[in-house]
């Protein structure tokens, strides 16, 4: 894929003093430093350094520093390479099923001021629903393993929180002694999975009510009352909420190739990126209610960062998660255990990670860095030498 002509990194800093200047109050210190991040992304400012080919020793130049913020549209495919090699070792000779949690409309602003609590609950909710379902004798009787990724965001960069879950056919028994088959072309029932996590949901919002573990600000705080978050509870209640399952997908080769979309994405791309004008952002958006079609939206630029800045994720805050038998603890050895019940040969020894580093465009080696610049060593060698350095 090209390289984008236009980069969240360019709005933010034509429009980031504007946008502090109107919502300072209002931007939190985690809020401040993705700012500062993706401002210094790959700049002078961050230094750099010059690599060369371990394998045939060609000079590959020089190049800026990366920040690595997980919220950098331009830092995440090194770190989706080095999770998708992890995880191949994980992945067993099963369909898989792709199943998403929502939660309604009305929680959103609820759910903005109580990120951490809230967004936890969205996971440990969606995932208990499935595996108390699934180990039903009456469902599929099996103990089953999956892995979500939190998405906060809708495709015009509204609050929009959801999971996605990538999940087996089939589990183990309840003495883990044999695999259980699923259903190839079904899952769960999607209706019963909506009206079990709606339940579970609600009555742990209850229960954080009555721990006085939620904060209600601003526009919420009339919620700040047993009445008033009562009825809201009883709303809730009401609403269907929606579980969607899509089809299987062909093979676990299918799997990688969407976890690589998905896992390490941000709220918006460089890609969706169409114009800048330095008063409006203008973006590509898909409009899944009417039949995916491709559309154009223009924003204000400090609407667009106010936007973006609403899917930072509170410190330390945990975005992808695994439940079940693939459970971090057990994971890779129970992966291996259902790949012998299924007499399916032991995942390949994982490959050497080249993900931290170029690549040799004339071997395929792999880049070492051979020197390394500050910031203050890179602007005195610009300043000395302005054509000195050749970036990449």
């Amino acid at each position: 894929m090209s390289r984008p002509t236009l980069e969240v990194a360019d709005v933010v800093r034509i429009a980031g003093a504007g946008f502090l200047d109107r919502y300072q109050s209002r931007v939190t210190w985690p809020q401040l430093k993705v700012m500062r991040a993706i401002e210094r992304c790959r700049t002078a400012a961050l230094g750099g350094h010059r690599d060369e080919c371990s394998d045939c020793g060609l000079d590959l130049g020089f190049s800026y520093n990366s920040c690595r913020n997980r919220h950098c549209p331009k830092c995440q495919t090194h770190a989706r390479n080095r999770w998708l090699a992890a995880r191949t070792a994980d992945l067993v000779p099963a369909p898989y099923f792709h199943v998403v949690f929502t939660v309604p409309r009305q929680l959103s602003a609820l759910m903005l001021q109580n990120k951490s609590v809230l967004y936890a609950l969205l996971f440990r909710t969606s995932a208990d629903s499935m595996l108390e379902m699934a180990a039903n004798p009456d469902r599929l009787g099996a103990e089953i393993g999956f892995f979500g990724v939190l998405h906060t965001w809708g495709q015009t960069l509204e609050h929009h929180p959801h999971v996605h879950y990538v999940v087996p056919a089939g589990g183990f028994d309840p003495d883990r002694k044999s695999w259980v088959r699923g259903n190839p072309k079904f899952f769960l029932p999607v209706k019963a999975l909506s009206e079990t996590f709606r339940g579970k949901f609600v009555d742990a919002l209850r229960s954080l009510f009555r721990l006085k573990k939620l904060v209600f600000a601003g526009a919420l705080k009339a919620l700040d009352s047993k009445r008033a978050f009562g009825d809201l509870l009883d709303s809730l209640h009401k609403r269907d909420w929606v579980v969607y399952a899509k089809k299987p997908f062909a093979g676990p080769e299918h799997v990688l190739h969407y976890l690589g979309r998905y896992t390490h994405r941000v709220a918006i791309s460089n890609h969706r990126l169409l114009a800048f004008d330095g008063e409006r952002v203008t973006f590509r958006w898909r409009d899944y209610a009417h039949g995916y079609k491709k559309r154009k939206m223009a924003l204000l630029a400090e609407e667009f960062i106010r936007r973006f800045l609403m899917h930072v994720l509170p410190r330390g805050f945990v975005r992808i998660r695994h439940f079940g038998w693939m459970a971090n603890r057990h994971r890779t050895e129970l992966a291996a255990l259902c790949r012998a019940y299924l007499g399916a040969e032991p995942a390949p020894p994982r490959p050497p990670d080249k993900s931290s580093g170029r690549v040799c465009p004339h071997c395929g080696g792999q880049a070492n860095t051979v020197e390394v610049f500050t910031p203050l060593r890179l602007l005195c060698s610009l300043r000395s030498r302005p054509h000195a350095l050749n970036s990449s």
